[in-house]
């Protein structure tokens, strides 16, 4: 069977229908940077520094890596972007991503702002989802703590109690809003009590339908077998299971702690463990559809073919509403919009927030883009080929003329 029955991912016309030549030569210029690991640490460094200095860079930043990674300062801001992917079938995750609140206060104004993206969300005709992370709730000091199992001052426990009363505030408001909800993986020696709350928050609002939804980090060789089991905890439960797989965004750090204190390394062996493990979760989640909602997350061209196979093989429509793709804003356009142009349900994650609060993000998708194999070299001989073609076009519409 050809892989590209069902949905071609050469097909750039539909790919950047969207971009302008303008924005596509911003792209350009931007991948190509991205291509030199040296020039994207220089820079990421030298952003750091200007911005810490308050040198007047903002501008700059802003109307280039901020502009094609992000949505807006503000979830005003992003109308815009949201407007363009709708225009082309595809929903928006508005991800507020601002990093390192570390105040009961800073939490609790996160947390507001995570119950206005709900509301929006509320507010959407078709795809509703919403995105956090605990971090963002919680002390990440205070999570390594109940993960180690020891034992939690009264202070400490109150705030903890507070973490639950802000999860379940915003999944309380997505179920009577209709929206789903990702909560991200962190990192391993923080993850017990982010499993605790995912799955607590499972068990409460997914008994008709999965909308609280657990990520899989597939780059864990734990993974495919943890995934086994919270779907037997949810047939046992009375609940579904909420599956957002992805194959992960903490490697290195993971690799560099595990040998400095000694214990087994949780990640795979090889990329090549990853993805079959995360193509095997994907058909694991497809087979299982009736009690599982499931939320494909990746980048990665050949696990997304695979994933239309398996929903054919299995008889499955293209827009079943237990199913969806997800891709970063900014990212694989030629993954996004050929899905969505042939009927799958495609979510962009579009992160907000403001400027020099998103530059941690905005640093990751440039390292990312970097380390990933050929993540950027694909992304600009894309640009590349979508420019030559509108050039192309625009001569033979000239030279038509002419007669």
């Amino acid at each position: 069977m050809e892989l590209k029955k069902f949905v071609d991912f050469d097909e750039l016309e539909t790919a950047f229908r969207s971009k302008t030549d303008e924005a596509l030569k911003k792209r350009h210029f931007i991948f190509s940077t991205m291509q030199w690991p040296w020039l994207v640490k220089i820079g990421t460094t030298m952003t750091k520094f200007a911005l810490a200095a308050r040198l007047p860079v903002k501008g700059l930043i802003k109307s280039t890596i901020f502009d094609m990674f992000c949505g807006g300062e503000t979830l005003d801001g992003c109308q815009r972007s949201s407007h363009e992917l709708a225009a082309f079938g595809i929903g928006a995750i508005f991800d507020y991503s601002v990093e390192g609140e570390k105040t009961e206060e800073g939490f609790d104004q996160t947390t507001n702002e995570l119950l206005r993206t709900i509301e929006r969300a509320g507010e959407m005709e078709y795809i509703r989802f919403a995105a956090f992370k605990i971090t963002g709730l919680a002390s990440f000091d205070l999570l390594a703590k109940i993960h180690a199992g020891e034992k939690l001052t009264p202070d400490e426990q109150a705030a903890y109690d507070r973490v639950f009363e802000r999860v379940d505030k915003i999944c309380r408001l997505a179920y009577e809003k209709d929206v789903s909800v990702l909560i991200d993986a962190e990192e391993t020696w923080i993850q017990k009590p982010v499993d605790e709350l995912t799955l607590k928050m499972m068990s409460i609002y997914n008994r008709e339908k999965a909308l609280i939804y657990y990520t899989f980090q597939m780059y864990c060789h734990s993974m495919l077998d943890n995934l086994k089991r919270l779907h037997q905890h949810g047939r046992d439960n009375g609940y579904r299971l909420g599956a957002k797989l992805v194959r992960g965004a903490y490697m290195e750090k993971e690799r560099a702690r595990a040998e400095e204190m000694e214990y087994e390394d949780p990640i795979q062996p090889n990329k090549e463990a990853s993805d079959r493990d995360f193509d095997l979760a994907v058909r694991y989640c497809v087979e299982h559809i009736h009690e599982i909602g499931l939320f494909s997350g990746t980048h990665n061209e050949a696990s997304n073919y695979k994933l239309t196979l398996v929903m054919d093989e299995l008889g499955l429509q293209k827009n079943d509403h237990r199913i969806f793709f997800g891709q970063l804003y900014g990212m694989s356009d030629h993954i996004s919009f050929n899905l969505a142009d042939a009927g799958y349900n495609v979510i962009k994650y579009v992160p907000y927030g403001p400027l020099k609060a998103t530059i941690p993000y905005l640093i990751r998708r440039a390292n990312e883009n970097t380390s990933v194999k050929g993540q950027s070299g694909r992304e600009l001989s894309n640009v590349k080929k979508e420019l030559s073609r509108r050039k192309l076009f625009k001569k033979q519409l000239g030279h038509q003329d002419k007669f």
